[in-house]
């Protein structure tokens, strides 16, 4: 991996994670049964591995 791959996904990390918490933070869960939004752990790690995958599709591979 490039140090511009490891730049974007961990940009993508980042702004999952913001996004995982910000879910938590203003959606959640009010019965306390949801498996990723009840806590707010879960929800950020979630957010954050879904923000690193999304973000390194947009890394171009060298053939």
């Amino acid at each position: 991996m490039s140090k511009k791959a490891i730049i974007i996904t961990s940009i993508g990390v980042v702004v999952g994670a913001i996004a995982g918490y910000a879910y938590y933070f203003y959606v959640g869960c009010a019965s306390g049964t949801c498996a990723i939004t009840s806590k707010p752990i879960n929800s950020t790690l979630y957010g954050s591995l879904m923000g690193g995958l999304l973000f390194n599709l947009f890394v171009k591979e060298k053939k």
